[in-house]
């Protein structure tokens, strides 16, 4: 059965209830001009995560944020992805996520990949729904 990306937001309420989380969320505007700085087109799963639940923390790691200033604060997509193509992390994968070092990517099929600091793996989920549900949810 394939996993919803409602399906993810509604067990990270649950976890993290939007009522006790800080940071704002972006909106479609910040989304496009992130595309654009990028050169990526986000998945709609992948937007439609940064706009309800990219502010919530659940499990050992976060979303990378996305900054009104674009300023790439620690934590910042553009400032992870700097680091990550300094390490090796090919150019078409888009880091959403990080972990101690090591990435999980959004491919422009949608799918999303791990790359480790030792460089990429078999580790892979259809879509984005797919990984947050298992990886960045599944183990609360």
């Amino acid at each position: 059965m394939q996993t919803s990306i409602q399906s993810v937001v509604d067990v990270v309420d649950r976890l993290d209830p939007p009522e006790h989380r800080r940071g704002s969320l972006p909106d479609d505007n910040l989304i496009r001009r992130y595309e654009v700085a990028t050169g990526f087109t986000f998945s709609d799963d992948y937007k439609t995560l940064l706009k309800r639940s990219s502010n919530a923390f659940v499990g050992a790691f976060d979303i990378l944020a996305l900054d009104r200033e674009m300023l790439g604060a620690p934590g910042d997509l553009l400032a992870e992805l700097g680091d990550a193509r300094a390490v090796g992390v090919p150019s078409d994968w888009l880091p959403i996520s990080t972990d101690n070092g090591d990435y999980y990517c959004l491919l422009e099929d949608g799918s999303v990949r791990f790359w480790s600091h030792d460089g990429a793996t078999n580790e892979a989920w259809p879509s984005v729904a797919a990984w947050a549900a298992e990886v960045w949810v599944g183990g609360n």
